[in-house]
């Protein structure tokens, strides 16, 4: 089992149940279905950080009042802001088993969600490396985790230009669309800290000083 359908089974919630062999079978048709329909791209920049305290910080000209986002960018001096997209063809093919199949639309939905996460980890991977050496990067941080307000992803996209470069716009009520992607905040640090890329909901070190609460 790969990468994605283990990440996949995760999201559909079977945890250490084993899985049976019509949702396995399920999930490689819907792996298929969006390798041939996935217009994936990603947009970021760099800004500096200033005025950081515990409560919170300022990236580029952004004001955040969030402790658990400070906390997670300690000791960095510089931030990207990063947005990534499945494109609108994802949504259209989820919107159409909608209709007709509840349960492909389910492991759809799974599928998507991690193929996205493979995409944004293989990004962020590419970021460190143009990075270069010296300059370490923390797991992503997205408005909506812990104190860190969901109201900051309109500021997010209009610092990446979002809608103009990848297609990313946002709701009324703040959902991303397509509905396929994601913003983050990813610091940039001296210092190398052995943060998992995926963030803390898969990291086993329960008493890091960086943990989100």
């Amino acid at each position: 089992m790969d990468i994605r359908t283990r990440e996949a089974v995760r999201y559909l919630g079977y945890g250490r149940h084993a899985i049976d062999e019509r949702t396995l079978t399920l999930i490689q048709d819907s792996f298929q279905e969006l390798d041939q329909v996935s217009d994936a791209r990603f947009v970021y920049r760099i800004f500096e950080i200033s005025k950081a305290d515990e409560n919170g910080l300022t990236i580029g000209n952004l004001e955040i009042k969030s402790k658990n986002l400070a906390k997670n960018l300690k000791n960095c001096q510089e931030a990207v802001l990063f947005g990534a997209t499945l494109g609108t063809r994802v949504d259209m093919l989820m919107k159409k088993y909608s209709v007709t199949d509840m349960s492909k639309t389910v492991v759809l939905q799974a599928c998507a969600a991690a193929e996205l996460e493979e995409y944004c980890d293989e990004m962020q991977k590419q970021i460190a490396i143009r990075l270069g050496e010296g300059l370490y990067l923390r797991p992503r941080f997205s408005p909506g985790y812990g104190d860190f307000s969901i109201l900051h992803q309109k500021d997010v996209l209009q610092m990446l230009e979002a809608q103009k470069k990848i297609g990313l716009t946002l709701t009324e009520g703040y959902m991303l669309t397509p509905t396929k992607s994601v913003t983050a905040v990813i610091g940039i640090s001296r210092e190398k800290q052995l943060c998992h890329i995926k963030g803390c909901e898969e990291c086993e070190k329960v008493d890091c000083a960086y943990r989100r609460s």
